[in-house]
């Protein structure tokens, strides 16, 4: 069954005040601090989203929309923001997430299909009339180096031969009205074609935009191949083409539903301090911000009632994790599975803060594969580090058998301190390259982009005859009656069911 596009940020609050996940907030909050904190709060509580409709010093048309992808405590929902953001039914678990997200690398791509106008172009600012001033543009946590108007944004940039566009999540702080600067690495995709348009003395054309199909934002912090469009692949993915139309001051296109969509020219040349900012590692290192190259805004358009999204990186779990971890894992198992390899899931443990990978292999590998453990172990690991776009931002991957769900952190920290032998069940690799935002660098590593990372074999030993001890777990130690026996009487017992 084809996953069903949600068009547009509106109609995706509709779905989650269906299910019970947002809350609108209708008393007024302060910009400055208070809007992280409560978000914070919400990552940490499981609690609905927030629709924040009234902000102190800013117009009340303008609103603002807090963890639009993350998780939920209630029960069978915890995915839920993560599953209607992919056109997939709300109690849709971890690897039905990932076979889907998966699955959609096979398809055939559907490039997006340019309308006239839409929503987005509801209102029009051009040059000095184009303000980012106007929108609530939140000071997130107490030692960030400014506002950051760019948490939830995806940013188009293209080549100047045009024949690749790409869709990126980057972050970008407000400077003032016109001007913002953020990350622009030179090894992730935005980077390589800002890093073109240097090679030949120009400003690289820009929009930023926010809203629009949920499902955007985890296509553009998908590390599929460069060369590859997000739009196209998206397109592949719903099986019919997303609607955009044309900024007006770049050559470039937006989705038509977009709520807020920011024009430009990426400088070549002009710089300014950005951050420090708390990150996706659950850290803020006080101290001076980065030199960074800087966005010129030349055109703002936006809908009617703008709603800005909000995300406030972190601790685990908020959307630096949902939405780059979960497709990020999709993409390893399909390179996985591609190089030859017998792997049945691989997921990134949201808890981790994109610091675990964990792989499961079946428990015939050894005559799929015809390697021992360690030489598996090894080829995962070279793959990951070495040839993989997100092996720069993953430090240790842990394999185990598929007895273990991997979506299921608790039996992965259980397989990980029971199955690991700490010293025969350790590959080390000595020096991959690293994002600078991996928590544990030391300042040489982040200086150098290289560090250690190791790959822990959490597979049986020789000597175990390739069998599993039984486990000892409720589902898996009795018998499927005796389990239904216990279910049925479980109120009869005195629990709460």
């Amino acid at each position: 069954m084809q996953p069903r596009m949600i068009e547009s940020l509106r109609e995706y609050l509709d779905e989650l005040r269906r299910i019970g996940e947002l809350v609108e907030v209708d008393a007024e909050v302060d910009w400055n601090l208070e809007m992280g904190a409560i978000i914070r709060r919400v990552y940490e509580e499981g609690a609905p989203a927030p629709l924040f409709r009234r902000i102190k010093g800013i117009d009340p048309q303008f609103r603002a929309f807090g963890a639009p992808a993350g998780t939920s405590r209630q029960p069978g929902l915890y995915l839920s923001r993560v599953a209607l953001s992919l056109g997939l039914d709300a109690r849709a678990n971890g690897r039905e997430i990932i076979e889907r997200l998966a699955a959609a690398r096979k398809a055939q791509p559907i490039p997006p299909r340019l309308v006239a106008t839409g929503p987005c172009k509801e209102n029009v600012r051009l040059g000095e009339k184009a303000d980012l001033m106007q929108f609530p543009t939140p000071f997130l946590h107490e030692g960030d180096g400014g506002r950051y108007f760019g948490t939830w944004a995806t940013i188009v940039a293209q080549t100047p031969d045009k024949k690749w566009t790409n869709w990126s999540i980057a972050r970008a702080m407000l400077l003032d009205g016109r001007r913002l600067t953020g990350i622009v690495h030179p090894l992730q995709h935005l980077g390589m074609i800002h890093g073109m348009w240097k090679e030949r003395g120009e400003d690289m054309p820009f929009a930023m935009f926010q809203g629009g199909p949920p499902f955007i934002p985890f296509v553009s912090g998908m590390p599929i191949p460069a060369h590859v469009s997000e739009a196209d692949y998206m397109g592949g993915y719903f099986g019919r083409p997303v609607d955009v139309v044309r900024c007006e001051t770049v050559d470039l296109q937006v989705p038509a539903t977009a709520e807020i969509v920011v024009e430009g020219f990426l400088s070549h040349k002009e710089m300014a301090a950005e951050g420090p900012m708390g990150e996706y590692a659950g850290y803020l290192w006080p101290g001076p911000g980065t030199q960074r190259p800087v966005y010129h805004v030349t055109a703002i358009t936006h809908r009617n009632q703008p709603i800005l999204p909000v995300v406030v990186a972190g601790e685990p779990v908020e959307e630096d994790h949902t939405a780059q971890g979960i497709p990020s894992a999709a993409e390893l198992l399909v390179e996985l599975r591609e190089a030859g390899l017998p792997v049945t899931l691989a997921w990134v443990t949201l808890e981790s803060a994109n610091h675990w990978l964990v792989v499961t292999i079946p428990q015939d590998w050894r005559s799929l594969s015809g390697m021992d453990a360690r030489t598996l172990c090894l080829h995962i690991g070279t793959h990951v580090f070495e040839r993989s776009k997100f092996g720069a931002v993953m430090p240790k991957i842990i394999v185990v058998n598929d007895d273990i769900d991997a979506t299921n952190t608790k039996e992965v920290v259980w397989a990980f301190a029971t199955r690991c032998h700490p010293v025969a069940g350790e590959i080390h690799f000595d020096h991959e390259a690293t994002s600078p935002l991996v928590a544990f660098l030391e300042e040489s590593e982040k200086m150098a982009g290289r560090t250690p990372k190791v790959v822990y074999n959490c597979l049986p030993p020789e000597d175990w005859a390739g069998r599993l001890p039984k486990r000892t777990s409720f589902a898996r130690n009795y018998s499927a009656d005796l389990q239904a026996r216990v279910l049925s009487r479980w109120a009869e017992y005195g629990f709460k069911t």
